[in-house]
């Protein structure tokens, strides 16, 4: 029975070091909401949870630059 509670607890690691570069599963909370499509975690993250993939990133304080929209949680997606 330990084993297989280790393997549980080992998976979340693992997803987490296996994401894609330019499309994020999982994204750090930086604002009290998470981005449009994400559920926060609970644990200063924000997860699709497995479901899709978005390309995002933080808005840094400034508008959207083309192509993007704003999702809020402080984070735009690439349309």
């Amino acid at each position: 029975m330990r084993g297989v509670a280790t393997a549980l607890l080992a998976l979340p690691a693992t997803f987490l070091l296996s994401l894609p570069a330019e499309a994020q599963r999982v994204v750090r909370k930086l604002d009290w909401m998470c981005p449009l499509g994400y559920v926060d975690m609970l644990n200063g993250s924000c997860s699709t949870l497995g479901l899709m993939h978005y390309t995002v990133r933080p808005t840094h304080g400034q508008p959207c630059p083309p192509g993007w929209m704003n999702v809020g949680g402080k984070y735009c997606r690439k349309k």
